[in-house]
């Protein structure tokens, strides 16, 4: 019986440190004392993050009927729309194939605003992928004049489109990529449909 009691001492004395190992290992539980149970509330002091970087970022991340919300959100909070926003809301339509309404947002962001290369060049994607060369050359040539050539986006974008120009049977219509650019740091590939 003795022996029977310095084994179960023993399996306990061993079972301890693994107990506290297990313990600390958890998740920890809810600070009660400091926050509460609860979430943290909203800071109604801060200033919320643009409507318009948020619809970029939602574009990067293929959510373009979210990135359209985004953009009209930042057109009640700015008075209206102004040429980043056009341009994001024809950007966001073209990811969603919706190349009538790009046209018409992106033409307008080129129109009646001072043409900026990035929303060009998108204007040029969307004339091609209308299947308008001539118009879309004349569109990307006007981008690269703009950016003094230093986009090599805009330059590839003018080359397949040159190409295409000059011989369509060279260029398979199933291949093509052309580039959108952001305004900013980023920029987006179109694919056409394979």
């Amino acid at each position: 019986m003795a022996k029977t009691t310095m084994i179960t001492g023993i399996r306990v004395f061993l079972a301890l440190p693994l107990a506290f190992a297990l313990t600390a290992c958890g998740e920890p539980g809810i600070d009660a004392s400091r926050t509460g149970p609860f979430a943290p509330g909203v800071d109604r002091r801060a200033n919320g993050v643009d409507g318009v970087e948020v619809g970029h970022r939602l574009i990067a991340a293929g959510e373009f009927e979210l990135a359209i919300k985004s953009f009209n959100r930042a057109a009640l909070d700015r008075g209206g729309f102004d040429a980043e926003i056009l341009s994001g809301l024809g950007t966001a339509n073209l990811g969603l194939g919706r190349l009538n309404q790009a046209e018409k947002l992106l033409r307008r962001a080129t129109t009646e605003y001072d043409p900026v290369p990035s929303d060009l060049n998108n204007l040029g994607v969307v004339l091609m992928e209308q299947g308008k060369t001539a118009e879309a050359v004349q569109i990307f040539r006007r981008a690269f004049a703009l950016d003094d050539g230093e986009s090599t986006l805009i330059r590839d974008n003018l080359r397949l489109a040159l190409a295409k120009s000059e011989n369509s049977v060279s260029v398979a219509p199933n291949e093509n990529q052309y580039k959108l650019v952001r305004r900013g740091s980023s920029d987006f590939l179109i694919r056409t449909a394979s």
